[in-house]
């Protein structure tokens, strides 16, 4: 198994995106690269994402990228739909110096390569999110309002 951890805004859409692609085992909730080790305290420059387990066996890392652009605007920074701040901007983070690597070539080789603000940097600190923030759009259907991310969309790999 492989982590590899992604921002796209709210977080709450991106984990109930992510974790139906097959070959997802896993996914968290959290903040990337803050200076805090605790989800208490003011902002301290970390991005919402969301921690994905998967197996390379089942789904690449390069599918998983692909995925991650179906569901944000790739031009945008520090902004998805009605969510604006730096804690919004969209990300791919590890701790695999590779996936950073594959990343950025991923990402160059587009033909929009130029306009896109993707922030790809090596995890330095990840925080688990609260547990209201888990599965929270599973849990709670009715704050998907909050969310940017059209409902089938959201659930497009979802085995019915």
């Amino acid at each position: 198994m492989e982590k590899i951890y992604l921002a796209g805004g709210c977080l709450w859409g991106v984990q109930e995106f992510i974790k139906y692609v097959p070959g997802v085992v896993d996914t968290k909730a959290g903040r990337a690269n803050g200076k805090s080790a605790t989800t208490q305290g003011d902002y301290d420059g970390y991005a919402e994402c969301v921690e994905v387990t998967f197996n390379p066996a089942e789904v690449s890392l390069e599918t998983l990228i692909h995925h991650l652009f179906e569901i944000i605007d790739p031009y945008s920074v520090n902004k998805q739909g009605n969510d604006v701040g730096e804690k919004y901007r969209t990300g791919i983070y590890s701790e695999q110096p590779n996936h950073i690597a594959q990343a950025k070539q991923i990402i160059a080789a587009r033909n929009d390569a130029d306009r896109i603000a993707l922030e790809i940097l090596p995890l330095t600190n990840f925080v688990l999110s609260d547990d209201i923030h888990q599965h929270h759009l599973s849990l709670h259907p009715e704050n998907h309002h909050l969310c940017h991310i059209p409902w089938d969309l959201l659930h497009k790999y979802k085995v019915k």
